[in-house]
């Protein structure tokens, strides 16, 4: 990424180019990221291919003024703090689904920042509901975040008696992210690449058991922070305190004009759910 599409890209979080790869600018620009950027798989049923390319990514992201899911929106902002300075790894981990299983290899994609300040961080702005601000990489405590309190512990075996393994540099053990005691996912140390993903984009993108191939979903969160979500015709806003409140949208008009209004995507279509392609 060149000076001027890292311009481009903080134009569109509405972010000036900071001095320096801070922590505070790291923050910054992750809360900006989840509040202008949405998480959202209209894609796979508009019948668009994902590329794992950084120019594809960025080009979507910021030409197009559109959001994406994990190995889009990490694999963008990762591409973005790289330019700015900061140094990033890209990380590979595995959702805990129903059971406390963990999902397929190369489920989600996180980035691993470290700052000019020493500050080492989990960046993620590609899982929907999760942390509003980057969390400390090295902290085994507790971490509050408007989001919901987080911690960062070492795996043990999940539910299925997998162990998590110790592959990372100098055999550093994996890692699970909990959100208010819950685990959300197992997060492998080694480093890994954008191409190391496209198995599991594919899987995700084309597979009967994935719910991204399942189901419609636009996302953002909010500036105050709750969550607008848009799931098929049913738009759901949720305050910062937990509030709900839900609607069915009427018509094609309606449906275009919440992309457009909420979430800055303009469609010419309204996307529905295709049959999936994949057979596992």
């Amino acid at each position: 990424m060149d000076s001027a599409q890292a311009d481009a890209y903080l134009r569109r979080l509405g972010a000036r180019r900071p001095a320096r790869p801070t922590d505070d600018a790291l923050r910054e620009l992750h809360l900006r990221h989840l509040r202008t950027v949405p998480f959202e798989n209209l894609s796979i049923h508009l019948g668009e291919e994902i590329v794992l390319e950084e120019k594809r990514l960025v080009d979507k992201v910021v030409g197009a003024k559109r959001g994406g899911f994990c190995y889009e929106l990490n694999g963008a902002f990762g591409a973005l703090l790289t330019a700015l300075g900061f140094e990033v790894t890209l990380l590979a981990a595995r959702v805990y689904g129903d059971g406390e299983r963990t999902g397929i290899p190369y489920d989600h994609l996180a980035l691993r920042v470290r700052t000019a300040d020493g500050g080492d961080w989990l960046a993620d702005v590609g899982f929907g509901a999760h942390s509003h601000l980057p969390l400390r990489f090295g902290e085994r405590g507790e971490q509050p975040d408007p989001g919901g309190v987080f911690r960062i512990a070492e795996a043990g075996p999940d539910a299925a008696g997998v162990r998590g393994s110790a592959e990372g540099p100098g055999g550093a053990a994996d890692l699970d992210v909990l959100r208010d005691g819950r685990p959300q996912y197992r997060l492998e140390a080694r480093p890994r690449v954008l191409g190391d993903f496209v198995t599991g984009a594919w899987w995700h993108s084309t597979s009967p058991r994935s719910h991204f191939v399942q189901s419609l979903v636009c996302s953002r969160l909010t500036d105050d922070g709750g969550r607008v979500t848009l799931g098929g015709r049913r738009l759901t806003t949720t305050a910062a305190d937990g509030a709900r409140r839900e609607r069915e949208l009427e018509g094609d008009a309606e449906v275009l004009a919440a992309y457009r209004d909420l979430f800055g995507i303009e469609l010419g279509s309204v996307p529905v759910v295709r049959e999936a392609s994949g057979n596992s």
